[in-house]
């Protein structure tokens, strides 16, 4: 049986390559049917966040692969109640389904999986 793994996003979709290293890792595991979820943390909140123009910052746009999550198996998706309400980004206005979490329910999600690993 495979180990579950749990991918946590901590980067803004235009800091650097993490947010998307992190969706990459996430639908390769997805496409091997890996048990794995999701978890938007810290700047990763900004990933969801709908209505982005990552060209202007000569960015490319990671909508499409956080869309393809669920076709590839990932539905796991977690994001941390605290990292939103510090960004001023409200639960309803992100561009995928998220369940939102607590800081007590942060610490028994990551407990849950096999293998961590942050981005």
């Amino acid at each position: 049986m495979a180990k579950s793994l749990l991918i946590i996003s901590r980067q803004a979709p235009w800091s650097g390559p993490s947010a998307r290293e992190a969706l990459d890792i996430a639908l390769a595991g997805g496409a091997f049917d890996l048990p794995l979820g999701m978890l938007f943390l810290d700047d990763g909140v900004f990933q969801l966040a709908c209505g982005q123009q990552p060209a202007q910052l000569q960015q490319k746009n990671l909508g499409a692969n956080l869309q393809a999550l669920p076709m590839f198996g990932v539905e796991a998706l977690f994001v941390a109640g605290s990292s939103l309400a510090e960004r001023g980004l409200p639960a309803d206005s992100l561009s995928l389904p998220v369940e939102v979490l607590d800081d007590a329910a942060l610490a028994a999600l990551i407990d849950r999986f096999d293998q961590v690993v942050t981005l």
